[in-house]
């Protein structure tokens, strides 16, 4: 039996945390033989966490994606993977596309609510009929793959194929990390990963002008929607500057240590989008393993759901700076910023952990990897 297992990205970076640092390892330690095939510079690591890496390169835009279709396939089909792991739509395509050739399995890893991923773009009458379109797109792909992973729950629905969907969910990855010491002084506020104007930053820059001038600003990740330049503008505009730090993209575990040397984390998703709404970042989860206490927004159904259970954080109206602004006055007690981060940094240890997700993931492909195995039956749903 060919126990290799590819993961297939069109769009995740060569070490991705949730399909590398997760998944594939947690396969990889079960006894798979696994790689990563992504779009990345020549020079990437051969080998992360037990997981080999391949990369390519791939024209930019959505256009080189599609372009890039035919050529992924074909590579998913030469590989002799007996599973084809693919993380977006387009390398769910191209891994179904391969295993007509190859013979392969196929699982496809969804990590977002792709059925509303137009709205942004589309004027309001457009909306429903785009997203019904989508919706029936998704569903003719989990019939035709052998299992469907979501990543947080709400997703699974849109598959309509609950006997072979699965819900592995993008909670903590265990990490050494010493937790922050909360003590009296100004604060410092930490927003970690992916910054856009659709995740708050002229709200957050609105509400650090209503706070004490002492209070400073960690931002760790990249502008992705090309809106940096805007950013600084405003930040200089309203006198901010000094008080903002942009460190940019940093490896996992740097930006971790990074975070842990703030006061309180910020998640700032703004409402109007169906995937801000059931969102499950791993900045939230970070945030938690270094003893923060998290501000999220409470139109967020998971998130708000964790930060209620856990006791970790505070829930606000994200799209009101003065509303950010008071969450983050009312934590400036250390005392209560010690109580949120170690009740977060419990949960994300116990409930919240990755190793139950795990065992999950590894069961699903031992089911898949036997001979007799009935892809219509392949995993119920957890």
């Amino acid at each position: 039996m060919r126990r290799m297992i590819l993961m297939l990205s069109a769009a995740h970076p060569p070490d991705d945390i949730r399909v590398v640092r997760k998944e594939a390892a947690a396969l990889a330690a079960a006894g798979w033989r696994v790689r990563h095939l992504a779009p990345g510079p020549a020079d990437a690591p051969d080998r992360i966490a037990g997981v080999a890496i391949e990369t390519y390169r791939r024209p930019p835009g959505w256009r080189g994606r599609l372009l890039n279709l035919p050529r992924l396939a074909r590579r998913a089909a030469s590989s002799g993977a007996r599973i084809l792991h693919a993380s977006e739509p387009d390398a769910w395509l191209a891994a179904l596309w391969a295993a007509r050739r190859s013979g392969a399995r196929v699982v496809l890893d969804v990590h977002e609510h792709y059925p509303s991923r137009l709205d942004s773009r589309l004027p309001r009458p457009l909306r429903p009929p785009a997203r019904s379109l989508l919706r029936l797109a998704c569903r003719l792909a989990a019939r035709a793959a052998d299992a469907v992973v979501v990543a947080k729950d709400g997703l699974a629905e849109d598959f309509a194929a609950p006997r072979r969907t699965v819900a592995v969910r993008n909670y903590a990855l265990p990490v050494t990390l010493a937790p922050r010491e909360h003590r009296p002084g100004p604060l410092t506020l930490a927003h970690a990963g992916a910054m856009t104007r659709s995740r708050g930053w002229p709200q957050l820059l609105a509400a650090l002008t209503l706070l004490p001038p002492d209070t400073r600003l960690r931002l760790i990740g990249r502008f992705t929607d090309g809106s940096e330049g805007d950013f600084t503008t405003e930040a200089a505009r309203l006198g901010l500057t000094p008080r903002i730090e942009c460190l940019g993209w940093r490896p996992h575990a740097e930006a971790l240590a990074l975070m842990a040397e703030a006061d309180i984390a910020l998640v700032l998703f703004q409402p109007g989008e169906r995937n801000h709404q059931l969102a499950l970042p791993h900045k939230l989860f970070d945030a938690m393993l270094a003893g923060l206490p998290v501000i999220a927004p409470a139109f967020a159904t998971e998130v708000a759901a964790i930060i209620r259970e856990a006791e970790c954080g505070r829930l606000v109206e994200t799209g009101d700076p003065g509303a950010i602004a008071a969450a983050i006055r009312a934590l400036a007690e250390p005392g209560l910023r010690a109580r949120l981060g170690s009740a977060g940094r419990l949960a994300a240890s116990t409930r919240y952990g990755w190793p139950a997700e795990a065992e999950r993931l590894v069961a699903l492909y031992r089911r898949l990897a036997l001979p007799t195995v009935d892809s219509q039956a392949a995993a119920p749903v957890l």
